[in-house]
């Protein structure tokens, strides 16, 4: 990333008052939001638990296939204290921010997932997607699989993360890609899989 775009991010922290078991049992969808903002430790924690980087060889909190990494990490923000509205997309290497577009995007992208109004209304929502090339040129079409499974192990920590912070989120699969990709200016290779909203 440019220098000039990275908005560096708090240390994520590593330890936590709510147990993996409380996480799992409370877990829940849940598709109305306050209006309250989230904070940046919330997003720092959020990324981090879908997509940080937890050895100095690279590997991240969700297992890859090959350890290839074929995800990327976007958050549309809304409502949020000390960052500004706009799409944000995740280096979890660097543990920051590039910003690529400074507008409140979230109407869009509820448009785009046939009106389902916790984007909409969420202070934040993730876009999850994927570069399956970078796992089909070693894996071949079995490299699909190892993808989709990888964005499931991704969506599941951010999710559980979220209880952690006593939020709430839901996973959102139904919207049409090719309206989801032109919003969120992803490249031709870079397909959307998960939107999650998330708030309190």
């Amino acid at each position: 990333m440019p220098p000039s775009e990275i908005i560096r991010l708090p240390q994520p922290r590593f330890g936590g008052p709510v147990s993996v078991e409380q996480t799992l049992l409370a877990r829940r969808s849940v598709r109305t939001y306050a209006r309250d903002p989230l904070t940046v430790d919330d997003l720092t924690q959020l990324l981090w638990a879908a997509q940080g980087v937890t050895h100095s060889q690279g590997y991240r909190t969700a297992p890859s296939a090959g350890a290839l990494y074929p995800l990327e990490l976007y958050t549309v923000v809304g409502h949020m204290v000390g960052l500004p509205a706009g799409l944000y997309r995740y280096g979890g290497r660097e543990h920051a921010l590039e910003r690529k577009c400074p507008r409140d995007l979230r109407s869009e992208l509820c448009a785009a997932a046939l009106n389902q109004r916790p984007i909409e209304r969420a202070p934040l929502t993730f876009l999850l997607t994927a570069v399956y090339d970078r796992m089909t040129a070693k894996y071949g079409s079995r490299g699909v699989r190892y993808v989709d499974m990888e964005a499931g192990h991704a969506a599941q920590n951010l999710c559980l993360q979220a209880v952690a912070l006593d939020l709430k989120s839901v996973v959102i699969g139904a919207f049409q890609d090719r309206e989801v990709k032109r919003i969120a200016l992803l490249p031709a290779d870079e397909e959307p899989l998960y939107l999650v909203p998330v708030g309190r």
